[in-house]
């Protein structure tokens, strides 16, 4: 009698949990009893008749409410929150809300269809005391995409898409109809179209077959329709640019600074194309240093309400890949018309200052210059300069390949201008900035674009004396129209969260350094003490990085905040328009302004900083993936090869141990150490022996091997062979 009480109770429990649900996936709908049960397909009169108990029974506990005779509607509550799901590579999420102190679990049961990154009202439940809360998702107000790729597996009448991104929990199932031209094995992007409700897995369609799986052309254009970026331009973009006259009119110098009469040459990388930025330099009588930072004008072929420019805008930078740049322009503009390449004139936008000995400014005009480029440098010919003070540039150096004398007045220019972008950089950091040179990891390439060697880009005097003048560039532009109040597009980078911190403190400790938190001043003082104590240690790009990951991002606003990490009131990005949209937009906002223009409409402008930002961060992560593809080819020859690597993660499941010679990152299981049966110890970062107290924590050197190298994953994964006894 008891079980079939019970039995009773459970079932009405359970018709009080799916009515709450489907009120609150309809929040602002209103349901009669007979439209539940028709929902919950219960057509005989008890079930109609428990669902009638149970709406009295919610109505009672003011769950819900009557809003006239027989129809309902939910109460919303504060049980219920709007936000974001953050999926894990096991199936489970955890949800997002910026109203809640901790994220919430989402069991893999409680996910309802909801997929990673998607915009979810969460039903959260079990708020004891000592116990976490878990959720539910009860509605996907808005998918954060539709489009994904994966391998396609054909059968007879039907096919399954499964998607290398281990946050993508289920495969795409596709009917015959939809398969399109692809073959079995294909990559292809797929575009979900219907999840029904009593399907497992979503209904897509095939958009486009990306190539065979593990290709390497294949992959990289993977790795861009992941993020959902472009590859090719349309052919009415490019034929609208091929048709922009690009020639250098008399009409239009007339309108401009002249100076091509001033030593101009441009520093770059040495396989670069796209030149964005040229300095110039001359002495004035005064004895002041004129130093111009002329930047491509972009924006005068680039005109608004151009489809050039939607496109331009919809891309919103460059994306680079290790192979490959995918640009913002098309070429004839990006790599021709608008690269400040030597011996062309070229319509530039121009920052001018005047510098005293001392490295102060003295003077400063903005304006549309024309000007010509005596000379293009790379950064080694550069840094050969500074450190032999003369232009005698050897053959293994010069960008040329045979041995070339810089001519005196360059040479003069650059030693002279490295003197002032040092006197800068020691103002910036005495001002709080804080250094971050984190090393790059470079792959060396063949004919076929396969990786055949590894190498670190390390930032030297040449690069800083670059980077000062841009910044000096970006700050005094912003700096000029925000001081008049004006609508402009920042470039903001918040203070870190307090939090991030002491769990960096946390983690740097065991290493012997510390972050001393008794101001502002203190802590970005200490951070640029543990950046220079690291470099040359094994644990260096372990802290490097770990110490970027407590800051805040930077992101482009129309509300200045000011730049913490480079301690400036005002900043923008107005030195890459080639690459970079925001740029383009501030030189058209600056412009506006010399022009004695009215300030322009903030909400407009803060609409396309946030798509901008947006842009940027996918980019980020295609280029991150592709540098991980080219890392795990890398090392798919070099099973059973010993490496040492430090260990930079510790988890529950393994450890992540990054290899010293090459910086790859892979994963040694915590099943797969054999030696002891380990246990995940959270608060000493460390993997614990239970038989001999042997530790295993971050930042211990260790002897691995690799075990596997999946490309479709781009996942390495490591044998545990013992610690690092040198």
């Amino acid at each position: 009698m008891r079980k079939k009480i019970n039995q009773k109770k459970n079932k009405l429990q359970d018709f009080s949990a799916k009515i709450l649900k489907l009120l609150s996936n309809n929040s602002s709908k209103t349901y009669n009893y007979k439209q539940i049960a028709a929902s919950m397909d219960i057509i005989d009169t008890q079930g109609r008749n428990d669902i009638i108990k149970e709406l009295k029974y919610l109505l009672s506990k003011e769950k819900i409410k009557e809003i006239e005779p027989g129809k309902f509607q939910i109460i919303p509550t504060m049980d219920y929150f709007e936000g974001t799901i953050d999926m894990t590579s096991r199936k489970t999420a955890y949800f997002v809300c910026s109203e809640l102190e901790e994220d919430v679990f989402i069991p893999t049961n409680n996910l309802n269809k909801a997929l990673d990154k998607d915009l979810v009202k969460v039903y959260i439940y079990n708020k004891r005391k000592g116990k976490k809360p878990e959720g539910e998702v009860v509605e996907i107000i808005k998918r954060h995409k539709t489009e994904f790729v994966g391998v396609i597996e054909i059968q007879k009448n039907f096919a399954f898409v499964t998607s290398a991104n281990a946050k993508m929990y289920t495969d795409i199932f596709i009917s015959k109809d939809k398969i399109g031209n692809a073959k079995d094995g294909d990559v292809v992007l797929v575009n979900i179209e219907d999840w029904p409700d009593r399907a497992d897995s979503p209904f897509g369609r095939i958009l486009k077959v990306l190539g065979k799986q593990g290709e390497h052309n294949t992959e990289m254009h993977a790795i861009l329709a992941e993020y959902g970026l472009p590859n090719d331009f349309p052919v009415e973009v490019e034929a609208f640019a091929q048709k922009i006259d690009t020639s250098i009119q008399q009409s239009e110098i007339d309108k401009r600074r002249d100076m091509r009469d001033v030593l101009t040459f441009t520093i770059d990388p040495k396989d670069a194309k796209d030149f964005d930025d040229a300095l110039s330099f001359r002495q004035l009588e005064n004895g002041r240093y004129e130093i111009g930072v002329h930047i491509a004008d972009v924006s005068h072929y680039v005109q608004e309400g151009t489809i050039l420019d939607a496109e331009a805008y919809q891309r919103a930078t460059s994306v680079y890949l290790v192979d490959r740049v995918v640009p913002m322009l098309p070429e004839v503009l990006s790599n021709f018309a608008c690269s400040l390449r030597p011996n062309e004139e070229k319509y530039t936008f121009s920052a001018v200052f005047q510098l005293n000995e001392k490295a102060e400014i003295v003077d400063q005009w903005f304006g549309r210059t024309v000007t010509y480029s005596d000379k293009r440098m790379a950064y080694e010919e550069a840094q050969q300069i500074i450190e032999t003070g003369k232009g005698f540039i050897p053959e293994n150096i010069s960008i040329s390949g045979v041995v070339q004398e810089i001519e005196q007045p360059i040479v003069d220019g650059v030693l002279k201008m490295n003197e002032l972008a040092k006197i800068m950089r020691q103002k910036r950091m005495s001002d709080g900035a804080i250094s971050f040179d984190k090393v790059e990891v470079k792959f060396h390439l063949n004919e076929n674009d396969e990786p055949v060697g590894v190498y670190f880009k390390v930032s030297k005097d040449a690069n800083h004396l670059i980077e000062e003048f841009m910044l000096l560039a970006n700050k005094k532009v912003s700096e000029y129209v925000g001081k008049q109040k004006k609508t402009f597009v920042y470039r903001i980078h918040d203070e870190p969260d307090q939090d991030k911190l002491f769990n960096l403190q946390g983690i740097i400790s065991k290493f012997g350094y510390s972050i001393n938190f008794k101001s502002k001043a203190s802590i970005s003082s200490s951070l640029n003490t543990l950046l220079s104590q690291v470099q040359g240690k094994k644990e260096q790009n372990l802290v490097d990085t770990l110490t970027i990951r407590s800051m805040s991002k930077a992101s482009y606003s129309t509300e200045n905040i000011g730049h913490y990490g480079l301690a400036f009131e005002y900043y923008s990005h107005f030195t890459s328009p080639i690459r970079r949209y925001p740029d383009i937009m501030a030189h058209r906002l600056l412009q506006h302004y010399l022009d004695q223009g009215a300030s322009v409409n903030e909400e407009e402008m803060e609409v396309k900083c946030l798509h901008c930002s947006q842009m940027e961060s996918l980019a980020a992560n295609a280029e991150r993936d592709s540098v991980k593809y080219m890392q795990v080819k890398f090392m798919q020859d070099q099973k059973g090869k010993e490496f040492v690597g430090v260990i930079s993660g510790v988890t529950e499941w393994g450890i992540y141990v990054e290899l010293v010679d090459n910086k790859c990152e892979g994963m040694v299981r915590i099943r797969e150490i054999k030696d002891d049966y380990y246990i995940f110890d959270d608060k000493q970062y460390a993997l614990v022996g239970q038989s001999t107290n042997n530790v295993i924590q971050l930042g211990d050197e260790v002897i691995v091997t690799v075990k596997n190298a999946d490309l479709i994953k781009k996942q390495l994964d490591f044998n545990y062979i013992r610690k690092n006894q040198q």
